[in-house]
């Protein structure tokens, strides 16, 4: 835990949620198990295997410096989560987390959830991807495929989208991707389609074509999308959904498949399209083995 406890004080944390410490990059030997996170109130610590209860107070004393350091006069928020052998374990060790608990990223505010479940309503990583999205969206007929809780669908619409349909098989990330629409006062101009995407292709065309797609799919999920299948039959299909000069961001989050993984199948499956760029992680997240790290690729219809 050594790198840990050396960066931590010298972190420093503002108004929209972030990672903190990114041990999953590898940068840190030894640490690569832990990652702090900061969803104003709260601080999230993860370990991604079980600490020794030594081992989780060090950590502990030097988050609580911190706090002090840089909210001395606020009371210390901190939820500790590990998870183990596909399970999550959370707890709250140090006050109390909001109902409902909303924060802020890049001008836009997000509902979030740390103490259920692995995923917390906003991907931390994705952080430029919404950037860029919101960016360059004015104008544009959005689709969002595998759109959770519809982040990028939020800033979309705050970067000037036309309209937003959104679709994931999740009724219930869509609800709360509702909730964050209302949250940024943004009633109108988005779609909610809780289908699955393979089956729902006559609906999706007919509902097009799109200036811009967002393919956010999970890497690993029975039922629902295996990258390794999966992303050649969803990009069979992208280029017709595509208006002239359309573009799709393809992102894969799976440490095991690099940029070659998807560049090839794009090649293979759908040579209409033109690569353009990869979407930058933020620098917290910085990687290794950045072919290990999260991918989001920009493609043009050609």
């Amino acid at each position: 835990m050594k790198g840990f406890l050396q960066l931590v004080p010298n972190l420093t944390f503002g108004d929209d949620v972030c990672r903190l410490f990114h041990g999953r990059g590898g940068l840190y030997v030894g640490d690569e198990h832990l990652c702090l996170d900061w969803y104003k109130p709260v601080l999230l610590l993860t370990s991604f295997k079980m600490l020794e209860t030594e081992q989780l107070d060090e950590l502990v004393i030097a988050i609580k410096a911190l706090w002090l350091q840089q909210r001395p006069n606020e009371p210390l928020n901190l939820v500790y989560q590990y998870r183990q052998g596909g399970q999550t374990f959370s707890e709250l060790l140090f006050g109390e987390v909001p109902e409902p608990h909303i924060v802020s990223e890049n001008g836009a505010r997000f509902i979030v959830h740390l103490l259920r479940g692995q995923n917390h309503g906003l991907f931390l990583d994705m952080a430029n991807g919404r950037a860029w999205v919101k960016q360059h969206a004015k104008h544009k007929k959005v689709l969002n495929l595998f759109a959770y809780t519809c982040g990028f669908s939020v800033v979309a619409l705050q970067g000037g989208a036309d309209e937003v349909v959104n679709m994931d098989m999740s009724k219930g990330a869509l609800s709360i991707g509702k909730q964050n629409h209302v949250l940024n006062d943004l009633p109108a101009g988005a779609r909610y389609l809780g289908h699955d995407i393979f089956k729902s292709w006559g609906k999706l065309t007919k509902l097009g074509p799109y200036d811009l797609i967002v393919a956010d799919p999970p890497s690993n999920q029975r039922g629902s999308f295996v990258a390794t299948k999966d992303y050649e039959r969803l990009l069979k299909r992208l280029p017709d959904l595509l208006a002239p000069q359309g573009e799709v961001l393809l992102c894969l989050n799976a440490p095991e498949l690099g940029c070659d993984f998807l560049m090839q199948q794009v090649a293979s499956t759908a040579p209409q399209l033109t690569y353009i760029e990869r979407i930058a992680n933020p620098s917290v997240f910085a990687d290794v083995d950045e072919q290990k790290s999260l991918k989001v690729l920009r493609y043009r219809l050609s």
